[in-house]
């Protein structure tokens, strides 16, 4: 993905454009702003999510290059949003369903009181110069996402919390011994949002040397070659596509759509497999009656299918 502060690149590997976004800003009046948004979006056939909350903006969006190209006008034009960013790739196949813009207490939910990136936060890593600070013996390499992420990829020799939810990050940094035994942390996550308050809440916490990767592993995976890359696996993305690999590329993952999990090739050949319905991560936590009201599902999905729909469940 690419940062950029004006219009998207000129169309290249996909047809459609998919722009992930945040922006870290006192945002009062971000409950009016929903619907106008939300209409914006509708009129230029732009699909996906936006969280609107008092601390900002966040989300990603897909459409033509034109469409995200208004939206994101449209955003910039607001004076608290001039100085947004955002990054883009492309997607072969509309990747979102419809267009949600919510309300929301915090735009990416760690649920401690207080902590504010635009007051303290870690130091920003370029993609290019993250290879040295994480091969230093010196540093202690957190990932900070959740499980069914890094299921599926994470840097060479990285700490891996095994969180459920962003939630139980706090927690599991308090309970976990040792990360004052070297000087230095570094911290990345998909797009970079987690770890502007993963960092802060690091520095509230008495962390002095705390680094962050400026984009997150997308933006590693752009703009670092794959013969000097330190990322292991793919990297899973919430939308349809679920997940990239160096380059930006589609991934060759699918989603099981009765536990949400990532599966690859092999897991989908698995006989616990069934389309819509089970999969090797969720068949023993799910009970007969479970399957045959996801089977009842998948077959309304199937029908929308031949009739040329979406269904809303798939």
């Amino acid at each position: 993905m690419t940062d950029i502060s004006t219009t998207p690149r000129p169309e290249t590997h996909g047809q459609f454009m998919v722009a992930a976004l945040y922006h870290f800003v006192a945002f009062s009046r971000f409950a009016e702003f929903r619907e106008p948004l939300q209409a914006v979006c509708d009129e230029n056939g732009v699909k996906g999510t936006l969280l609107l909350a008092h601390e900002g903006i966040n989300g990603t969006i897909a459409g033509t290059d034109a469409g995200i190209t208004a939206v994101l006008s449209y955003l910039r034009s607001q004076p608290e949003f001039a100085g947004l960013e955002h990054k883009e790739s492309r997607a072969s196949s509309m990747p979102f369903l419809r267009m949600k813009v919510r309300l929301k207490k915090e735009i990416v939910t760690m649920g401690v009181d207080n902590i504010d990136p635009n007051k303290i936060v870690g130091t920003y890593v370029d993609a290019k110069d993250w290879n040295a600070l994480i091969s230093d013996p010196e540093t202690i390499v957190i990932d900070t996402r959740n499980d069914y992420e890094t299921a599926i990829g994470i840097f060479k020799g990285a700490v891996d919390p095994q969180t459920k939810t962003f939630r139980e990050f706090p927690d599991w940094v308090r309970n976990k011994a040792g990360l004052h035994n070297k000087p230095r942390i570094a911290m990345y996550c998909t797009g970079g949002i987690r770890c502007e308050k993963a960092t802060a809440f690091m520095k509230e916490q008495g962390f002095d040397e705390v680094f962050h990767l400026k984009g997150g592993i997308l933006k590693y995976l752009e703009e670092v070659p794959q013969e000097e890359s330190l990322w292991e696996g793919a990297c899973f993305v919430f939308d349809d596509r679920v997940s990239v690999t160096h380059g930006l590329e589609e991934g060759e993952h699918t989603l099981c759509h009765a536990c949400r999990q990532p599966l690859t090739p092999a897991e989908l050949a698995s006989p616990r497999h069934e389309d819509g319905v089970a999969c090797i991560h969720c068949y023993e936590v799910r009970t007969d009656e479970d399957r045959e009201r996801y089977r009842q599902r998948q077959r309304q999905i199937t029908l929308a299918k031949k009739r040329g729909e979406k269904h809303l469940g798939s």
